[in-house]
């Protein structure tokens, strides 16, 4: 019979148990800053994408409608129909700049007066935030993120509203916004009829822009190889630029939110929450650097959607976006022979201004947008109707109606 130590099976040797399938090995320092090169990398080429969509979303529409919005500016009297022809030919081309230049040139050749285009130029400024709210409408399909990319979105709206609500009816009262651009106007360029020793505006070429243009211009005569022209093009563009914007929507959120998490994303919020004065410098300055106030904010959207900026922080940074957009106009009228070109720039800066200093100082006028923004992104959170309801009243049908009633009145 075999003894019980004999059917006892032979020790197994002592050696370090095999690692399990779950677990992996800790990255060293140096493997973490690789991956976050990398993914610095990602985030910086998935950013121009978005930027490329935009001018593809943007360029697009102009196609179809650029025609269309010149020829609204004609024969407007009515201030209020005039504030409705800017929002509508701003959200036709997508851009407040070619809205603006349009306006320069019509004022420039006498075709509107300084009085008929200012309450356009405020139209522009609403109008030209319809694109941040496209662009949020890229996380709907998650609710938090949404309601964080909505409001962000439309704070900027509001803001712009309750300038509009404020000032338009003193403008119309007193003219102070274009008297006080004329004067401006009289002591940079001199007296009617005389010479400006400049001899001529300054110019600024964005290389960030430019680089968009590229890509764009590619993309349109690489459609154009296949047959495409005309309103099919402007279709076609359309939708990949919105496809665009929703791929790199997605993937910039799920990178900047493994990027700047933790200590960053603390230290980031703490900067802006001390000074609102260092945002609105922020906004200034991008938005002049890239001649676009739709791309400053539009890219703010994405970093409010992540939870990286708090919707306090990210307003004064838009604010400055309003601001930052009349600079290059600006510059480029300097010196320039149409007069009323620097005076409506003028005007656009003044009304800008005004806003800024009426309702930012102060913390409860402050809030009014803010608030606005989070009550509509819980509404639109919890039924996407209040978007479609939203921008179609908000930037069609509103105006649309305040022109037409207008219209008849006239």
């Amino acid at each position: 019979m075999r003894t019980a130590a004999a059917r006892r099976p032979p020790p197994v040797p002592m050696t370090d148990p095999a690692p399990a399938a779950h677990e992996t090995a800790i990255p060293t320092p140096a493997q973490r800053a690789l991956a976050s090169m990398l993914r610095v990398a990602v985030v910086l080429a998935l950013l121009y994408g978005f930027l490329v969509a935009i001018q593809m979303m943007g360029g697009s529409i102009k196609m179809m409608g650029k025609d269309a919005s010149q020829g609204l500016f004609a024969g407007v009297d009515n201030p209020f129909a005039a504030l409705a022809v800017g929002i509508l030919a701003t959200v036709l081309v997508q851009s407040s700049s070619t809205t603006t230049a349009t306006i320069v040139a019509l004022v420039g050749s006498g075709t509107l007066t300084v009085a008929q285009a200012t309450p356009m130029i405020m139209g522009a400024n609403i109008g030209t935030t319809v694109t941040n709210t496209l662009v949020s409408v890229g996380h709907l399909r998650k609710s938090q993120a949404f309601r964080r990319a909505f409001a962000a979105a439309t704070v900027h709206d509001f803001f712009n509203l309750l300038c509009v609500a404020v000032l338009l009816p003193i403008e119309i009262a007193t003219g102070f916004l274009s008297r006080s651009a004329t004067w401006l106007t009289t002591q940079i360029l001199g007296a009617p009829g005389t010479e400006h020793a400049a001899g001529g505006g300054l110019t600024y070429s964005s290389p960030i822009k430019s680089a968009v243009k590229v890509a764009f211009n590619g993309v349109t005569d690489l459609l154009g190889q296949f047959g495409l022209t005309g309103t099919s093009l402007a279709v076609t563009v359309l939708v990949l630029g919105v496809a665009l914007t929703f791929f790199c929507l997605i993937w910039i959120t799920k990178n900047m939110r493994v990027l700047v998490s933790g200590p960053l994303e603390r230290a980031l919020n703490r900067s802006l929450g001390r000074s609102g004065l260092l945002g609105i410098l922020i906004g200034i300055l991008v938005t002049a650097a890239v001649q676009s106030s739709s791309i400053t904010t539009s890219l703010l959207v994405p970093l409010c959607a992540a939870g990286i900026l708090s919707l306090e922080n990210a307003f004064p940074i838009m604010l400055g976006a309003n601001i930052g957009t009349t600079v290059t106009a600006m510059l480029a009228s300097l010196g320039a022979d149409e007069r009323g070109g620097l005076t409506i720039a003028l005007v656009h800066l003044g009304f800008n201004l005004c806003g800024v200093l009426l309702f930012y100082p102060v913390r409860r006028l402050r809030l009014i947008p803010i608030r606005a923004a989070r009550m509509l992104a819980v509404r639109a959170s919890r039924n996407p109707a209040w978007v479609l309801g939203y921008v179609g009243g908000a930037f069609v049908l509103l105006p649309l109606l305040g022109w037409w009633m207008f219209a008849q009145l006239s």
